[in-house]
């Protein structure tokens, strides 16, 4: 379009105003226009070029654009879904936290329930011994009753004491495994929270 206006200025100035015929054109001003034509010709055609040429790029950045929009976006939902999964991982870790608290707090008490089952039994393994040193000198029916009583008390004990022992062997090995999970997750966290 703009070289078809450049052409149109071009003749107007060329052509005489005069309005002479064709025939009358001098053979110099014939070739100045052949000239001028073949110049607006190759402007036309070098101006379609740049065109057609700034058209395929602008296409091209247009693609590339919506790409990059494309991977925008993304690279936001995973950054979203990512975010989402630390506060998951946070959350379990939280709650995993209190599970160990109350395993801690549950096994120190099994503890000192095991200490008072043990004391106890001490004092009825002394009492026992005493009993015994009593029932050697003399064989008495009532002596040898409480023994026997004493003596099942003891075993009693002991079963609970044993049962006990178990239930904290139990606690010790859930709280390692609690402990662990607690790493590992730990781990998943801080690893997630790292810049990818």
């Amino acid at each position: 379009m703009l070289a078809l206006g450049l052409l149109c200025s071009l003749l107007t100035t060329v052509w005489p105003a005069s309005g002479a015929p064709v025939g009358s054109v001098e053979p110099a001003q014939h070739e100045e226009l052949t000239l001028l034509f073949h110049g607006a010709l190759q402007l036309g055609q070098a101006l379609n070029g740049v065109y057609k040429t700034t058209d395929a790029r602008l296409m091209e950045a247009r693609h590339s654009i919506g790409l990059y929009d494309r991977a925008l976006g993304l690279l936001g939902q995973e950054v979203s879904q990512g975010w989402d999964a630390a506060q998951e991982l946070r959350a379990s870790l939280r709650a995993l936290q209190g599970e160990e608290d109350a395993l801690q707090l549950q096994a120190e008490a099994t503890a000192r329930a095991l200490g008072k089952a043990a004391q106890g039994q001490r004092v009825l393994r002394e009492n026992m011994r005493q009993l015994e040193v009593r029932l050697r000198g003399a064989w008495l029916g009532r002596a040898h009753q409480e023994f026997e009583a004493l003596k099942a008390r003891a075993d009693k004990q002991g079963h609970i004491l044993w049962v006990l022992t178990g239930h904290v062997q139990r606690q010790r090995r859930e709280m390692v495994a609690q402990q662990h999970r607690l790493r590992q997750i730990q781990e998943r966290l801080h690893t997630a929270a790292l810049p990818a």
